[in-house]
């Protein structure tokens, strides 16, 4: 057995092994989609991400004869400990060659390094927010990923459970072929939502994002939507912010209904997106010299056959008022306009009941389950 070397990133050449690990990794894996290069070194740059007001990191990577073989990222979220009432470590972007000693080695690295600020127990993958990418992928190995989901080989979770990890919780996704025609049980909910509550969907511009304070309104839904939600933390201003700057107002418009009361009062938003896993393959993770122009065409003219419905929110006093079929109602024609013939849900809550429920008149189909694992750090 090699000797498995796991270093603290702290060099440029570190942080470029650690960036670059997955193309060894994921060479011949069709299904794999890459992050984008510049957001994982953003990451780690404070000045680019306002997380790390709240937060502790620490990326690692794993060699063996000097060669790069794994890596890891250790995450310390104060505000989700505060909040949950834990002293967990989260680990996040593993990934590693098919090798015990160097899964081992880089769970214990986090382990080790959570144990110094006093943290008593290890899970992941769990990134900083919920918005973040989060749980293993333990089934449906042989569907493409996404660039919002975890893609992982079949290997991985083994490792895991041979580590003495135990579930926390699982994800599950929800696959839907697009219906030509609104289903009459939405299409009627959705009547009464606007006759006798008074509900109306509208679609935004840049400017309102902005000017009339809507990419706040959006984020502080979805902090309110979201808070009894497994592992949650809300998001500061500057991470509201952050994301309206950098995602929200790229996406289009169209794809992202935002439900409005009588008093003009956000009460739902539902983001959604044409699918970019084959934008984001060609781009080989990068946007430059031609990533851009991959990325842009996939977003504004030649779409790929699926959407993503990436979240949902709907204010607590709102839930089980029609919202829903309202999202409904007004995304599947514009699905068959451009041209979707499915849709898949970002990961939900396997226990989530009432999320998962609202699908069943598009008859759906429950595909790639991810688990987040947890284990105590030994004395």
């Amino acid at each position: 057995m090699e000797k498995v070397d796991v270093v603290k990133v702290s060099t440029k050449r570190m942080l470029d092994d650690f960036v670059r690990l997955p193309y060894a990794i994921y060479r011949d894996c069709p299904q794999y989609v890459p992050d984008l290069e510049s957001d994982i070194r953003s990451l780690f740059d404070a000045r680019k991400n306002p997380a790390h007001a709240f937060s502790s990191l620490q990326p690692f990577v794993a060699y063996q004869q000097g060669k790069p073989v794994g890596r890891i990222v250790g995450i310390i979220n104060r505000k989700a400990n505060e909040r949950w009432h834990t002293r967990h470590v989260r680990f996040s972007l593993i990934e590693f060659v098919d090798r015990q000693e160097v899964s081992a080695a880089l769970i214990d690295a986090v382990a080790q390094w959570g144990k110094t600020f006093g943290m008593d127990s290890i899970e992941g993958p769990m990134g900083i927010t919920d918005f973040d990418k989060e749980g293993m992928l333990v089934e449906d190995f042989h569907l493409t990923g996404t660039m919002n989901t975890i893609y992982n080989p079949e290997y991985y979770h083994r490792h895991m459970e041979t580590l003495g990890f135990q579930k926390e919780v699982d994800w599950v996704q929800v696959r839907i072929r697009i219906p030509h025609d609104v289903p009459p049980r939405y299409a009627r909910t959705a009547q009464y939502a606007r006759e006798q509550i008074g509900l109306r969907v509208v679609k935004l511009k840049n400017t309102d994002l902005t000017r009339r304070g809507y990419g706040k309104k959006i984020f502080d839904l979805l902090n309110t939507a979201y808070r009894p939600l497994f592992g949650f933390s809300e998001l500061s201003q500057q991470q509201v912010d952050d994301f309206v700057k950098k995602y929200l107002w790229i996406i289009d418009k169209q794809l992202i209904p935002v439900v409005l009361n009588q008093q003009d009062e956000l009460v739902g938003v539902a983001i959604t997106m044409g699918c970019l896993s084959g934008a984001m393959q060609k781009a080989r993770g990068r946007l430059w010299p031609m990533g851009w122009w991959h990325l842009l065409k996939a977003m504004k003219w030649h779409h790929e056959e699926s959407a993503e419905m990436l979240l949902v929110a709907v204010r607590p006093d709102y839930q089980g008022m029609g919202v829903n079929a309202l999202f409904f109602d007004d995304l599947i024609p514009v699905y068959n306009r451009y041209g979707f013939s499915w849709a898949e849900t970002g990961p939900q809550l396997e226990d989530n009941t009432r999320e998962l429920s609202q699908w069943k008149p598009l008859n759906p189909e429950i595909v790639k389950r991810r688990r987040c694992y947890v284990r105590k750090i030994e004395n």
